[in-house]
């Protein structure tokens, strides 16, 4: 192939007058329409500098041209960084910062502060969202071919960042092999085909909308309704005319509450997909006794994408992962990567074509998590039985995930432990009803000292999205310890997780 990732996704669906999105507030977009739109604003970001191998980091709502953006730079050779919406400023100075981005795209509604992140990083900065904006309006009236930029299988094809316990994030390099592969198998796993119609209200600057979702139904030649976020009034509509659908929990728990959701709802729907975070075992057991469907759940992260599924056909088995998927090797070893008998608990280490290229100029780190005979060490804490089936039953580094979000609690600690009165912090994941689990933040003040706590917030507020900010906090005259003097996190959650 001459460009594997752009052969593979998007150049199948040239001259196809099939539907490829339906807008909620109306309309359509085919195939060819969408590609043709990719072509245009390839010409467009070319004539802003940017060449094969260059980043280009995108921080903007979700919109068609947003993902028309990331076929266009899979047709050009340039590496695609999606970056979440809720970010500050100071976060994305490190993004684009760290990554070398070349371009970056933003709201136009934060253009005064995206511009100055991109000019301290010396990127150029364009806007672009559903109304317009400067890399939109460059692409208007441009070509709508664009001579496909020859590329290999190992090239870098996007940049997720992910964050790290010592609060500095990591740039997850994956390859086109590493997104092929996994959207192929994911395709013929869970049976799509061009007859599908997904619900799409996820984000696509994660990896669950943007490398599971949007590729899925790229190989697989389907439509996808693609809603700007949740929203349960328009997932209810549209559901009737719809075969599948891809979220978090959250999206789960929603529909159970509204009284409109129930077994005629979903009949025309052959597969609920479930992903990112958890699912609870009561909603598993709720959503079935309302629709009949049993939720298929999945496991997988930023550096891998999917590593195990529930299965199509067979059983689906609450509270587990699954079984790994058919091209992924899995295994739960010791902290020597040695593997451990089924049904023994140990770190979940994957091998296979998913498994990332390490990450961005950090060798040290990827050699600290890949294993010299390619198992990547997920940091997951697993159990495997004698059938396969994998469960999850906790996270090393006291890794958060809320709403399907990673947030790590060190990120935390340090903006916490810098404001006036406050000693120490610790940051721990209390179970949440709708979103899984959310940071609580435990504060001991200085000697004297009292904590404001409104001050606190303020300051938590300008640092960090808002997915991250505690949504509870307790401050204590001091935090628990082992005998080597370690916070005992466990303790916390414990004592605060209810």
């Amino acid at each position: 192939m001459n460009n594997p990732l752009y052969d593979t996704m998007f150049a199948p669906h040239a001259g196809k007058d099939t539907v490829f999105l339906h807008l909620p507030e109306g309309g359509v977009i085919t195939h060819d329409a969408f590609v043709r739109r990719a072509a245009q604003l390839a010409h467009a970001v070319r004539g802003m500098g940017v060449k094969a191998g260059d980043r280009v980091a995108v921080q903007v709502e979700k919109c068609p041209d947003m993902l028309a953006l990331y076929a266009a730079c899979a047709q050009m050779g340039a590496i695609f960084l999606p970056l979440n919406t809720a970010y500050t400023g100071a976060e994305l100075s490190y993004f684009v910062g760290d990554s070398g981005a070349a371009l970056l795209v933003g709201d136009p509604a934060r253009e005064d502060e995206l511009r100055t992140v991109a000019d301290a990083s010396g990127a150029v900065f364009a806007t672009l969202s559903s109304a317009g904006g400067s890399l939109s309006d460059a692409a208007d009236g441009q070509d709508e071919t664009f001579e496909t930029v020859a590329r290999d299988e190992d090239d870098l094809a996007a940049f997720l960042y992910t964050s790290g316990t010592t609060g500095r994030s990591k740039g997850a390099m994956l390859t086109q092999k590493n997104l092929i592969s996994n959207a192929a198998t994911l395709t013929e796993l869970w049976r799509f085909t061009s007859d599908d119609v997904l619900l799409h209200a996820l984000p696509i600057f994660h990896t669950h909308g943007l490398f599971v979702a949007t590729n899925v139904m790229l190989i697989a030649g389907g439509a996808m309704v693609f809603m700007p976020k949740l929203d349960v009034d328009q997932l209810i509509d549209w559901m009737p005319r719809a075969t599948a659908m891809m979220g978090v929990p959250t999206f789960y728990t929603r529909l159970l509450d509204d009284a409109r959701f129930d077994r005629d709802l979903t009949a025309n729907m052959r597969l609920f997909i479930s992903g990112s975070a958890p699912l609870l075992a009561d909603t598993h057991v709720a959503f079935e006794a309302r629709t009949g469907h049993r939720i298929l759940e999945r496991y997988g992260m930023t550096e891998t994408n999917m590593n195990t599924s529930n299965p199509y056909a067979g059983e689906r088995r609450a509270g587990t992962v699954g079984l790994p998927l058919p091209d992924v090797e899995l295994r739960v070893a010791d902290a020597d990567g040695v593997e451990l008998p089924r049904g023994e608990t140990g770190v979940v280490e994957v091998r296979g074509d998913n498994v990332f290229a390490g990450y961005w100029n950090m060798p040290e780190k990827t050699a600290e998590e890949m294993r010299e005979d390619g198992f990547f060490i997920t940091g997951d804490l697993g159990v495997q039985d004698e059938a396969g089936y994998v469960t999850i039953v906790g996270r090393g580094k006291d890794l958060i995930i809320s709403g399907g979000y990673n947030i790590y609690p060190k990120e935390l600690e340090l903006v916490l432990d810098a404001q006036d009165g406050v000693m120490e912090s610790a940051v721990v994941g209390i179970p949440h009803a709708d979103l899984g689990e959310v940071p609580l933040a435990v504060l001991v003040p200085q000697a004297g000292a009292q904590v404001d706590l409104d001050a606190v917030k303020a300051a938590v507020g300008m640092a960090l999205a808002r997915f991250k900010q505690p949504r509870e906090y307790r401050i204590v005259e001091e935090l628990p310890r082992n005998t080597m003097g370690k916070v005992q996190k466990v303790a916390l959650r414990a004592e605060y997780g209810g």
